[in-house]
Order: structure tokens, then C-alpha cells, then sequence
């Protein structure tokens, strides 16, 4: 599968991560991903633009395409998993800061848009 392959590389959904708020631009966006290499973030940068998955302003900074926002939606109960684990191997520990708590991540049985979740069939 090619989504895979594509989110599976390195980075590549940290970086649809970062962008779910709005645009960014290179230094900033390098900034949130734990300051990683430039030649890193140049190559991820051009595999999503090239999946259509971000797209470059004018103004040089980097957004999420509509593709891309519906990437980020199918994320959401990947983060609430990922909120139930850390709070269960680190109880004291997990952090719940107004960016990443409510962070846009719909309520438990919805997705994105709010609206309920479908069971898939596999």
C-alpha cells in the first residue's frame, strides 16, 4: 500500500501532526519536529507534496491539503489510543496541555467532523 509506505516513513506523520493547526513554515515546522535535519525534512516535505498531502504557499510556508486534512482526521483515534497508553505506562506522567489534550481530536466514537465513527469491515 502506498499510504503506508508513505506514512510510514520517518517523520512523514509527525509532519501532517504539526500541520493540523495551520501553515507553517520550514523553520518553524522543523522546530516543532524535535529540530530534525534539514535534508530530512526537505525530502519528507517533497514526498508529501508530491502524495498531494500538503501543498506551499506563496509565502513559502507548508498547509494540509483537503487529502491532507482527511489524513489528519484518520489520525484522531490514533491520538486518543496514544493518550490511553501513555496515561496507563506513566499515570503521573501523561501530559494533558491545552494543545494536545482537546487538540482538535474528536470525542471518543466520532471522527473528525464529529460526526460517529463506522465499523470497518477488513
Amino acid at each position: 500500500m502506498a499510504a503506508l509506505d508513505l506514512f510510514g516513513r520517518r517523520w512523514s506523520l509527525r509532519i501532517l501532526w504539526e500541520l493540523r493547526a495551520g501553515p507553517l513554515g520550514f523553520r518553524p515546522l522543523q522546530k516543532r519536529c524535535d529540530d530534525m535535519s534539514s535534508s530530512v525534512m526537505r525530502q519528507r516535505l517533497t514526498e508529501l507534496l508530491d502524495a498531494q498531502v500538503i501543498h506551499q504557499l506563496p509565502d513559502s510556508r507548508y498547509e494540509l491539503t483537503p487529502l491532507g486534512q482527511e489524513a489528519r482526521r484518520a489520525l484522531n483515534p490514533l491520538a486518543r489510543w496514544a493518550e490511553r497508553w501513555a496515561a496507563t505506562i506513566d499515570p503521573q506522567g501523561a501530559d494533558h496541555t491545552d494543545d494536545q489534550a482537546a487538540d482538535r481530536v474528536s470525542p471518543p466514537g466520532t471522527v473528525g467532523d464529529g460526526t460517529p465513527e463506522r465499523d470497518s469491515v477488513d
